[in-house]
């Protein structure tokens, strides 16, 4: 028997003598919520405004249920200590109150409910007829009452003893304008790994071995954005179709990490393994994000189950249509939307929020939806309450905030209209280059402002470029390699008729749907790769690079690949594109060695430095500089600028001036080769071939005389950058 199986025998044996004694419940305390472990018990609290009355439900590990009934209450809070127990305690509630749907009440005492604030859950929902709160047949308006009851099929609460020993573990504290995110999925980046031990893969310690770790470090990045690790629920329909919901997006637990995700989920392992997940990820300098479901939860709607705070305090919880209050204001599409309006709402989120940060030390949070979250009554505006709390928060306000800025409701679009301390996903962005490099016209003018971060967008509310958080690809859509691979979405395999998933892809195969052996067109396939690549590690902004792009993983043209948790979805590690590999790895380590591609601030055009030379100057083909006009012709598909990193206006923190070398970046997307002239400053100099996408990366130094013309092949990009006084060849 080893160590790990020997403390979960000798803690069960210690829960059963326990049991074996009459259990006692003592007054407790209503802070903090949640099951909290002390020396001599453990504290139960939870709020509900509308309960008449809240029973306790302890688990024996054979599912025997005793109920200890919580009379105590302050403040809504309902409260009681059991001296005696001990971590591995596996419990649930049960709810007294009305059963009125139209009056936004849907209490029902048969149903065992999941403690909001459990840190840890036992494992799967089994899908019975018992887990809904109405009649099965029920299925017009989920008004009746159902007598049968939940427990059997229900997961339980874990009582947790969350001691950790962290050592020096510290945030690495990546400054914005530094920061490249790598967005991935616990079991999909592992599962398939030859380096990963069979037993470990596609879980947290899976996810921080050595040789996973030490991949992310030499491609550049500096943050790991998890898909949800929240526990969550997979859907009924799903798994009658044999499908599983594999990115999670379906939450019921906000402070439990998936036990899906854990080697060994007995006890609440999931609690520690997620832990040193995180304190390896700091200890190799890289950042933890979590992207979190805040704004609806895995009940959904009037015929939706009942597995928390439906059955809690439904009227507390959601917003409800106010014209029939047994039915749901849904902002989200997913049945529900959290009222975050009701301050206990709040306080669940922002607790939450600050035990991922405090105990389970990560990084940051991409909001799913996050416009949800910024509603009012019904309208979305700056001044909700949601923002306020955050931003005056100490520990809150100090983290990584990056919104996905719109929701499915009205005006629920807000890209540029997040407050500051928030970064958003700018999905102008990916429109706009993605648009561009399929060939589209008129698009030259929307390109200038999203490689230099976006101005247009956030200058005027005073943030900088690194509010742009920007991404050509993301889990939701194609793969990158299927982005230039297909002109269609091919969805079959969710089992919806293709109907499912988005139909404006701005996609395109080049010649042939999917994989194909000729090589004209795995040869413009592979330079359209290169170039996406340049354009995102080049931007201004943050640069996000979907798991996998990097080494041409393909989804075989699914672009909702939310319910695959296989072989579609899982990285192939061993057909990886070792040289699109190498080429992401050299932009971003020259993306990191030259602060004119990540500047804090936006260039400035007209701001005149270092000898007269404009901090960036766009250029046509015949090296003039653009006039208003060319911005707007529609046939124009072919951008120059120049940058001067001697004019970069910013300091170090040591308050020394910042300069860095001049680049001329090129852009070429129409069909044709087009020959650029230089402007006539920079032809008094030679400048050096970093890389042309329609060639192989020069591995030595390769210089151009300005005072001749530079052919950029059709759809490609090419860099350049400006002789050194000093010579010396910069390898990348």
């Amino acid at each position: 028997m080893d160590a790990e199986a020997s403390r979960d025998t000798s803690l069960q044996n210690e829960i059963r003598r326990n049991q074996d004694q009459p259990l006692q419940l003592w007054r407790g305390s209503h802070t903090p919520l949640g099951a909290t472990l002390y020396q001599d018990g453990v504290n139960f609290a939870i709020y509900s405004q509308n309960a008449e009355k809240v029973v306790l439900c302890l688990f024996d590990e054979n599912g025997n249920e005793t109920q200890l009934e919580l009379v105590e209450q302050t403040y809504k809070v309902w409260h009681g200590f059991v001296p005696g127990m001990q971590a591995g305690q596996q419990y649930g509630y049960r709810f007294y109150g009305p059963y009125d749907p139209e009056k936004g009440h849907r209490f029902n005492p048969h149903k065992l409910l999941i403690d909001p604030y459990a840190k840890a859950t036992s494992g799967p929902i089994q899908w019975n007829p018992s887990i809904f709160p109405y009649k099965e047949g029920d299925d017009s308006d989920g008004t009746s009452f159902d007598e049968q009851d939940s427990a059997a099929y229900m997961p339980k609460g874990i009582v947790i003893d969350d001691r950790f020993q962290w050592g020096a573990d510290r945030s690495p504290r990546i400054p914005w304008s530094e920061t490249i995110i790598y967005e991935a999925h616990v079991k999909g980046f592992t599962k398939m790994h030859p380096g990963v031990p069979e037993g470990i893969r596609g879980t947290y310690n899976g996810m921080c071995h050595p040789d996973v770790i030490n991949y992310l470090k030499d491609l550049g990045i500096t943050a790991i954005e998890l898909l949800p690790i929240h526990q969550h629920v997979e859907e009924e329909h799903i798994q009658r179709k044999g499908l599983h919901n594999y990115w999670g997006y379906n939450t019921i637990g906000y402070f439990a990490p998936d036990w899906r995700y854990a080697t060994n989920p007995r006890n609440g392992s999931q609690v520690q393994e997620f832990k040193n997940m995180v304190r390896e990820f700091h200890a190799a300098g890289i950042e933890v994000i979590l992207d979190v479901v805040y704004n609806h939860t895995a009940e959904g709607n009037q015929l939706g189950p009942m597995l928390s705070f439906k059955g809690i305090d439904n009227a507390s919880y959601y917003r409800l249509d106010l014209k029939n209050l047994n039915y749901y204001a849904d902002y989200t599409g997913c049945g529900n939307t959290l009222n975050v309006i009701n301050p206990h709402v709040l306080r669940l989120i922002t607790d939450s929020l600050r035990y991922w940060v405090t105990e389970m030390h990560v990084d940051g949070f991409r909001f799913d939806l996050a416009s949800a979250l910024a509603r009012g009554f019904h309208e979305v505006h700056q001044l909700n309450s949601f923002f306020n709390i955050l931003h005056q928060d100490p520990i809150l306000s100090e983290v990584k905030l990056i919104a996905e800025p719109w929701d499915l409701g009205a005006d629920g679009y807000q890209v540029g209209n997040f407050p500051d301390h928030w970064a958003e996903w700018n999905d102008k962005y990916r429109d706009t280059v993605r648009s561009f490099w399929k060939g589209d016209g008129g698009r030259i003018a929307d390109l200038g402002y999203r490689l230099m971060g976006s101005s247009d967008l956030y200058a005027s509310s005073g943030r900088g470029p690194c509010a742009s958080v920007n991404f050509i690809t993301a889990h939701d859509g194609f793969t990158l390699n299927d982005l230039v691979s297909y002109s269609q979405k091919h969805n079959e395999a969710n089992l919806e008729d293709n109907r499912d998933g988005n139909d404006n892809n701005i996609s395109t195969n080049w010649g042939f749907e999917g994989p194909t052996d000729d090589p004209a067109i795995n040869a413009i396939r592979s330079r359209m790769k290169r170039n996406f690549l340049a354009v995102l590690c080049l931007s201004q902004g943050v640069p996000m690079i979907t798991g996998g792009d990097e080494m041409g993983r393909t989804q075989q043209g699914n672009n909702n690949a939310y319910c695959q948790d296989n072989e579609i979805s899982w990285v192939h590690w061993d057909t990886a594109d070792r040289d699109l590999f190498r080429f992401t790895k050299k932009l971003l380590k020259l993306r990191k060695a030259h602060r004119v591609f990540h500047r804090r601030n936006f260039f400035e055009g007209e701001s005149l430095r270092a000898g007269g030379k404009k901090d960036v100057l766009w250029f046509n083909p015949s090296g003039e500089e653009m006039n208003e006009e060319e911005w707007t012709k529609h046939y124009a598909k072919c951008l120059a600028l120049e940058m001067t990193g001697t004019a970069i206006n910013e300091h170090d923190e040591k308050n020394a001036l910042i300069c860095d070398d001049n680049f001329i970046w090129m852009l070429n997307a129409s069909e044709l080769d087009m020959e650029f002239n230089f402007p006539k400053a920079a032809q008094h100099s030679q400048w050096q071939i970093i890389f042309d996408t329609a060639q192989d990366w020069p591995d030595q130094a390769h210089f151009f005389n300005a005072d001749q013309k530079y052919k950029v092949m059709s759809r490609s990009t090419v860099l350049l950058m400006e002789k050194r006084t000093q010579p010396g060849f910069e390898s990348f």
